[in-house]
């Protein structure tokens, strides 16, 4: 914990025209290769998925569009590449505590709502994270609710959905424009 806190602390006083280089083994890359991964696991990632990773990316992690950028092209280096989740999930035991994992699973319910469905890949990809990260099916299971709430509460400020947000098991989600719906 304390050394991904010094990486972090030192990649922020360098100046800022210095090269952003993401080694293997920070726990940014690992976080940015799962969400790309959650992105495109149902088979296409839309350009609504596209912007939520930007989004949240530079949130979480305080990064500007440049490395923002760089960040998302080795995660998804790093996607192609891994054969497994093992590889992400053992960085990320080891920088982060129960809050940070959860908050990580909250980060991937967050990717899989940005096209307005959830599919039973991106479900089934985020409970193996979980359960490899060491977070309980009830933390999961809230952080989605939360999500789902979020979203619902979006989507009812400028975008309306015919069914809410219910993935694999429940009924179909289209989102409908609020002016489309009368």
């Amino acid at each position: 914990m304390f050394d991904a806190l010094k990486q972090f602390i030192t990649e922020m006083s360098r100046a800022s025209g210095a090269e952003r280089a993401f080694r293997e083994d920070d726990y940014r890359l690992a976080a940015a290769a799962l969400l790309v991964h959650v992105a495109g696991v149902d088979g296409e990632t839309d350009p609504a998925e596209r912007q939520k990773l930007k989004e949240i990316i530079e949130a979480r992690f305080g990064l500007d569009a440049r490395a923002t950028r760089e960040l998302i092209e080795q995660a998804e280096a790093s996607d192609r590449d891994a054969v497994d989740f093992y590889r992400f999930t053992s960085i990320l035991k080891r920088a982060l505590d129960d809050q940070g994992r959860s908050k990580l699973i909250e980060m991937m319910w967050d990717m899989a709502f940005a096209d307005g469905t959830i599919s039973e890949f991106e479900e089934n990809t985020i409970w193996r994270v979980a359960e490899l990260l060491g977070v309980s099916t009830r933390d999961r299971v809230l952080s989605r609710q939360r999500v789902a709430d979020e979203a619902e509460a979006e989507a009812a400020s400028g975008v309306a959905t015919q069914s809410g947000f219910q993935g694999p098991w429940g009924a179909a989600v289209t989102k409908v424009d609020a002016k489309d719906k009368s």
